[in-house]
């Protein structure tokens, strides 16, 4: 395993390392319907609560989402997004010390998001969804991950795969970049995610954490999301009835402790505590390697 190259990521507030320790982003669904932990935070209380509660198990900032992306969800309006996400991040305001990233395509979203104290945007759609977003990440000056989805969330499981997952997360990741470089975005606002689970077949998932390390060619800092994923429930259920999101901690463990042997720098989960705790063994077995 080489070396994980280390980076420094502009938001507008500071500067984060990255490379020196791997970084736990705890995730917020203030959604309905996401697949793992659906419903239970569109209170805003019972979401800010949630978010302080990350914050002291150990997260090192917090995305912030108002619309399901898992597979066959149907979009939401702008409007009801913000509806949803705006009241959390503005009560976080003052009370919250780690940066928060919006999970958004909508730039719309991303603007009241920003103006509410948002200083990073997670985009699904690697700015492929709105024309808007490149532009709005440029005048704002706020970084970006730009993720690679075959498809889209309502159809990504249901068209053809790639035959070749590595080679098309690739070409997906490098069109990507040239978004935003044709934008104006700065290379040090940008972290890369090959996208875990859309639009990918269970195997090619394990595939993409084998071969992690064939990503840093791209010369960016990496982020990976397999937090409770269904391609963990299925492989735990070993070929009959998949194990539930919310029972997929140690499977989650397994596979955030072989993405950061592999060199990625953040690490998305919805278990903070105990992903903090892998992630902290994992970077010591890291430099031993």
């Amino acid at each position: 395993m080489p070396a994980r190259r280390k980076f420094a990521l502009r938001l507008p507030s500071c500067t984060v390392r990255l490379g020196e320790r791997t970084l736990v982003m705890g995730v917020l669904n203030v959604t309905p319907d996401s697949f793992s932990d659906g419903g239970s935070f569109l209170d805003t209380s019972a979401a800010v609560a949630h978010a302080l509660k990350m914050e002291h198990a150990g997260a090192d900032w917090l995305d912030i989402g108002g619309e399901s992306t898992r597979p066959g969800a149907s979009e939401v309006s702008a409007k009801e997004e913000i509806a949803r996400v705006i009241p959390v991040i503005s009560a976080l305001h003052g009370k919250l010390r780690i940066p928060i990233s919006i999970d958004t395509r909508k730039a719309a979203v991303a603007e009241a998001a920003i103006a509410a104290g948002a200083q990073i945007v997670n985009d699904v759609s690697a700015l492929r969804f709105d024309p808007m977003m490149g532009e709005l990440v440029r005048q704002k000056r706020v970084a970006v991950i730009l993720m690679h989805m075959r498809g889209e969330p309502g159809t990504m499981q249901k068209r053809n795969f790639a035959r070749d997952v590595f080679r098309d997360v690739t070409a997906g990741l490098r069109a990507a970049l040239k978004r935003a470089r044709d934008a104006g975005i700065a290379k040090s606002q940008i972290v890369i995610d090959p996208g875990i689970g859309f639009g990918k077949t269970y195997r090619q998932n394990f595939e993409l954490l084998v071969h992690l390390p064939r990503l840093t060619v791209l010369g960016f800092p990496l982020l990976i999301g397999t937090s409770r994923k269904a391609f963990l429930g299925a492989t735990l259920g070993g070929g009959h009835s998949p194990v539930p999101a919310g029972e997929r901690i140690w499977g989650t463990a397994a596979t955030v402790t072989a993405a950061i042997l592999g060199g990625a720098h953040i690490v998305r989960v919805h278990d903070v505590a105990e992903m903090a705790q892998v992630a902290r063994v994992a970077d010591a077995l890291a430099a031993e390697l």
